[in-house]
């Protein structure tokens, strides 16, 4: 089960409780730096502040930062993956595309999980497809293909 959250889809911070209901249940979550401090209520992008949030059951925490890239907790490992800087024209999609590309990267392979290195390809394939998306307008048309992720980070 993945789970991810978005700010603006909440009305209230009632909510918070709601989505803390099933976090013992979830293997993967993706939250923004924002969604971190609002699941927190701490503005700390520090560690120890991530693994307030992390379950026995996870098997992978990230939180994205933006145009900063992503930030990975896994039971063995954690780190940090940058993102290519790029011209933002729009940043519709650009958390969709990120998620998408990531979860494509780890059904893959699987054992991403447990294998550091491979996971941070994973993510920073995921990342490129976040920057990519934000060069061009809309969410869907902006959304770029593997080949253009590719040559994009091969460019890089």
């Amino acid at each position: 089960m993945t789970q991810t959250c978005g700010l603006a889809l909440w009305p209230s911070r009632r909510v918070k409780s709601q989505m803390m209901s099933i976090w013992d249940q979830v293997d993967i979550v993706k939250i923004s730096d924002v969604e971190l401090e609002f699941l927190t209520g701490n503005a700390s992008l520090e560690d120890d502040a991530v693994m307030t949030l992390w379950r026995p059951k996870m098997k992978l925490l990230v939180v994205t930062l933006g145009k900063d890239g992503c930030k990975y907790y896994t039971k063995d490992f954690q780190g940090m993956v940058g993102s290519i800087k790029v011209k933002a024209v729009d940043t519709t999609g650009a958390g969709d595309s990120f998620v998408g590309a990531m979860l494509w990267g780890l059904v893959k392979d699987l054992s991403s999980l447990q294998d550091e290195e491979k996971m941070r390809e994973v993510l920073k394939f995921a990342n490129a497809c976040g920057a990519i998306t934000t060069t061009k307008k809309g969410a869907i048309p902006a959304m770029p293909s593997e080949a253009e992720v590719r040559d994009f980070l091969n460019k890089a």
